[in-house]
């Protein structure tokens, strides 16, 4: 799925390197974007994913290739997983808000429900519709509507997000979702085989 138009926000996003994440000047205010991470922090493998919550294809790979990656390599120490969101249109930005609200312990949770169900909260195409659909997801995993209120409505973190995304595409030429970086080499989307050759290799 390509896509080459970047997310705008109001004002200048300023990005600035940091140990775990990205830190991004928003609005006079600095904010650190953590990167969401599985697997063994010291793994041989590190696997970098960068996607859309609103790309289908992103939802495949979720739904038939990361399951079988995730129980043979991440969950086994082998491989350290990061995932890094894209965002093409508003609603991808509104579900990694809500993602992000869960902290960083039920992110994937939260997550996993995002992509489930991504035909079913995209499919109305209204705003108001998308942001509730995505709020009722964000319950299943125990946040509130206070919870989900404070986060929905912080500007300056919706802006550090699409400033870090956008620090993160060009610092790695990510034009395309999902995207793969495995110890720093660019991958395409590709079956569960094909990782697996290339994780096998990488491992010796």
């Amino acid at each position: 799925m390509k896509r080459r138009d970047l997310l705008k926000t109001g004002g200048a996003a300023v990005a600035l390197s940091g140990g775990f994440g990205t830190f991004v000047q928003a609005q006079e205010t600095t904010i650190e974007i953590p990167d969401m991470v599985l697997g063994d922090e010291n793994a041989p493998i590190e696997m970098i994913e960068y996607a859309s919550f609103t790309c289908p294809h992103c939802a495949s790979f979720h739904a038939n290739v990361y399951p079988q990656l995730k129980a043979d390599y991440i969950d086994t120490g082998k491989v350290k997983f990061i995932y890094r969101e894209v965002y093409f249109d508003r609603f991808g930005l509104w579900a990694s808000m809500i993602a992000r609200c869960a902290g960083e312990d039920r992110f994937f949770a939260v997550s996993n429900l995002v992509y489930e169900k991504q035909r079913e909260w995209t499919a109305s195409g209204d705003p108001a519709i998308v942001i509730e659909e995505l709020r009722k997801l964000a319950k299943t995993v125990g946040l509130n509507d206070e919870t989900l209120d404070a986060c929905m409505s912080d500007a300056d973190q919706a802006q550090a997000l699409v400033g870090w995304y956008q620090a993160n595409a060009e610092r790695d030429g990510i034009n395309s979702t999902p995207s793969f970086l495995i110890n720093g080499e660019s991958h395409g989307n590709m079956t569960y085989e094909n990782f697996k050759t290339i994780l096998d290799e990488k491992l010796g």
